[in-house]
Order: structure tokens, then C-alpha cells, then sequence
């Protein structure tokens, strides 16, 4: 069965990259010791390899209309979305999710993106799948099978919190309307029935992530009080940490797509009342504030800040860190330490936040980036739990207030339900 799944993981990654055009050494892949997986899939969304073979299939669906409205792509391209309709008990419930997929914060990076499907929507995908939170099967996703399910597609590169007004770009043809497109999709999907909602869940993976809790009182502002509103952010509690080297690595690239974007006056002013806007794109100095319920689900051993922010290549010249970053196994005493440690910042991160009864909150010991797109992570019979409750169990129980969820694993290497990534 073992050698069945990585078979179909070798399938499905050619297929994905067939899709995106680009060739196989481009890319480093990540191997689960549960799935073999591209590393950009398994950051950004929905492996492939995660992917069941009767997946819902759900078409693409351009904002017409936004451009009007400046809300458009860094190509100057329609926004879009993945719509597939709730019913039932689920008929007037809306989950909205919105997809990650890293930032830019240069002109070389943001007109890099602009080519690819991140930035223009002439690349996306005519259709993807539907997997974990998005799935329309009960025995997938138990809790929100049956609701209206969209996933907003991320062309930024700010995590949908940019409007700059900056004229300089125009040569490039960059356009930063983030926010907009934000404000765009919200609108048409409540000309589409989401004004009658009875409940609603905003959430996002990685960059999308961080969107959630970034706009997740904008949110909830959208509707009524009667309207029951919660937010999850999923691998999005992004921490301002010392890299390897004693540097910042992630704070001076989040400085940079706050400044490039025009983030600044989208962020809530009870941070920069008090705190720089750089300061103020990090979720640590946001959480506590957020009068919306919100759920964290993060792996404490994050494996994008590992990979991008504690270790990156500029904080790491030496390569260090290569064996380790590849697979955790590989780490030396020291190493893992300097993990722990991270750990720690993350847990101290959420003090705060985790006193309030409305939160909650799941950071499990493991080696992973986003858990609720995919199906092998949200809801499976080897899915991660902790105390043997799954995600998927976990995330229902918070939002129909079932039950006080504040699920902190023990460090590692204590949870062996894990499904740790590791490069090849």
C-alpha cells in the first residue's frame, strides 16, 4: 500500500507541473512519510498527491466587473473564484476560504509573479479540487460538507491587504489592489446569496492565512449580528523570529511588501496606533486584538519559516542547515534546540489570544505547512490529532461550541501522528 501511494505521488506531481508549464528541476519536492508531495503544493494549498481520485472538480469564476472597481490582479487581469453551492441544513452557510501562495516585496519578485498563476488569471487552473475543508463528502469533512464552499483566488502578492496609488510602476505594468480584490469578491458573493448567510467561516492557508486574520473583523462587519461569524487561520501565525545568523530575514521581507503594496492604511489602527506597519503584518502584535472568534491551526515546526525565514538561504550561506531543513531527522542536537526555541516564540505568541474563551486553537509538534486543504491532514483515518482528536474535529467542535478547543501538542518528537514533509 506504501509503494501504491508513492506511485501516485510520482503521477500526480507530473501532472501538476504539466499544469503549470514548468519543468520538473525547477522545483524541490517535499516526501511525507504518509505522501510524496511538490513543496510549493504543500505550502501554498492541496497537494497533489493529496488529492483523492474522485475529488470535486470546481470551475473558475471571473469577478466581471472588478476592474471598474480597480480590483484587479498584478497583471491588471479579473480576480476569480471556485464556487460550489451548499445544500441542505448547509444551504445558507458560507465558508470562504482564501488562497495562499507566498508574497513579493521587490519589483524583480512582483513582476516575476505577474507571469505566473499567483499573479495574472489568465494561468489559473480552469478548475481544482476540493479536498479537506473544501470537500462536499461527509465522511471527508464532517462539519462543513454541506455549506456554500468558495476559494478566492490569491493575484496580489500581499495577502489580499495592498492598495498603492504609486505611480512609479505604472512602467511595469504592476498593479497592487489587493484589498480591492478582497472587497470585490466578498461583494459578488453576497449578490450571490452569502447576505442571507446564517453562518459564516473565513479562512486561508499560509498567505491566505495571515489575509484571515488580517480581515477577519472586516469580516464579520459584513453581516448582521444575528449572523453567526468565525475566522480560521491555518499556517498563517507567521512569527517575527531571529533567523540562524542573528538576523531578521522575515521582517525585512515583510518590510518590503508592506511598503511596496501600500499595506499600511489596510492594517487595524489598534496596531499602528502603537506599533510600525511592518510590526503591524505579523500576526503576534494582531491576534489578541481581533474581536471576531478566531482559530489558529499552525505546526509549531512550521516547515515554510524553517525553510524561508529561520534558515533561509541568505541567513544560511554555508549551507548549514541544508541536512537538517531537508529532513528533521537530520538535525543535530543544537539544531533542534534552536527549534525548540522557536517553538517557544510561537507559544508565547499566543498567550494572549488563548485566555479567550471565543479562540481556539490547535499547534501540533509537527514538521508541516497547511493542514486543512489537504484531506490526508483535515480528515483521514492516519490524519494528525491531538489527544486523538483530528483538525477537522477539532475546527467543528470550536465553531459550533461544542467544546473549549486550546489543543497544544508536546514538543517534538512526541507526536508520532504526524505528516512531517521532508526534501529530497
Amino acid at each position: 500500500m506504501e509503494k501504491l501511494k508513492q506511485l501516485w505521488g510520482v503521477i500526480v506531481i507530473g501532472f501538476v507541473l504539466s499544469i503549470w508549464g514548468v519543468k520538473g528541476h525547477e522545483f524541490d519536492e517535499f516526501f511525507s512519510n504518509k505522501s510524496k508531495v511538490t513543496f510549493l503544493e504543500s505550502i501554498y494549498g492541496a497537494s497533489a498527491a493529496s488529492v483523492p481520485p474522485n475529488a470535486l472538480m470546481v470551475g473558475l469564476t471571473l469577478v466581471q466587473g472588478a476592474a471598474a472597481k480597480g480590483a484587479v490582479c498584478l497583471d491588471g487581469t479579473l480576480p476569480g473564484y471556485h464556487l460550489h453551492p451548499g445544500s441542505g441544513e448547509g444551504a445558507n452557510s458560507w465558508l470562504i476560504e482564501l488562497e495562499g501562495g507566498g508574497w513579493c516585496n521587490n519589483m524583480k519578485t512582483c513582476v516575476y509573479r505577474k507571469g505566473t498563476h499567483r499573479g495574472s488569471s489568465t494561468l489559473f487552473e480552469k478548475e481544482i479540487p476540493f479536498t479537506g475543508i473544501l470537500s462536499n463528502k461527509a465522511e471527508e469533512n464532517p462539519d462543513f460538507f454541506n455549506w456554500n464552499r468558495v476559494k478566492i483566488r490569491y493575484c496580489d502578492g500581499a495577502s489580499f491587504a495592498g492598495d498603492s496609488e504609486d505611480k512609479v510602476y505604472n512602467a511595469t505594468g504592476l498593479q497592487f489592489r489587493g484589498q480591492r480584490i478582497w472587497l470585490a469578491g466578498i461583494q459578488e458573493l453576497m449578490s450571490k446569496g452569502m447576505h442571507n448567510a446564517d453562518q459564516a467561516l473565513l479562512s486561508g492557508c499560509s498567505a491566505g492565512g495571515l489575509a484571515s486574520i488580517l480581515h477577519c473583523d472586516e469580516f464579520q462587519s459584513f453581516f448582521p449580528e444575528s449572523t453567526k461569524v468565525k475566522c480560521l487561520s491555518d499556517a498563517g501565525l507567521f512569527i517575527d523570529a531571529v533567523d540562524v545568523s542573528g538576523g531578521h530575514t522575515l521582517r525585512d521581507f515583510f518590510g518590503g511588501v508592506v511598503s511596496l503594496h501600500g499595506v499600511k492604511k489596510n492594517l487595524p489602527s489598534t496596531c499602528t496606533d502603537h506599533l510600525d506597519p511592518t510590526s503591524c503584518f505579523f500576526p503576534q502584535n494582531l491576534i489578541a486584538n481581533i474581536e471576531t472568534p478566531m482559530f489558529i491551526l499552525n505546526a509549531a515546526y512550521d516547515s515554510w519559516q524553517i525553510h524561508e525565514s529561520l534558515a533561509s538561504p541568505a541567513a544560511d550561506p554555508q549551507g548549514t542547515w541544508h541536512d537538517c531543513k531537508s529532513n528533521h531527522e537530520r538535525c543535530s542536537t543544537s539544531q533542534i534546540q534552536f527549534l525548540q526555541d522557536f517553538r517557544n516564540d510561537m507559544l508565547n505568541a499566543v498567550k494572549g489570544f488563548a485566555t479567550s474563551r471565543q479562540n481556539g486553537l490547535f499547534l501540533n509538534s509537527c514538521f508541516a505547512h497547511c493542514q486543512s486543504e489537504r484531506q490526508d491532514t483535515w480528515f483521514a483515518d492516519d490524519s494528525p490529532v491531538i489527544d486523538n482528536k483530528a483538525i477537522a474535529i477539532a475546527v467543528g467542535d470550536w465553531y459550533f461550541d461544542r467544546s473549549n478547543i486550546k489543543a497544544i501538542d508536546c514538543p517534538y518528537p512526541c507526536d508520532k501522528t504526524c505528516h512531517n514533509l521532508v526534501f529530497k
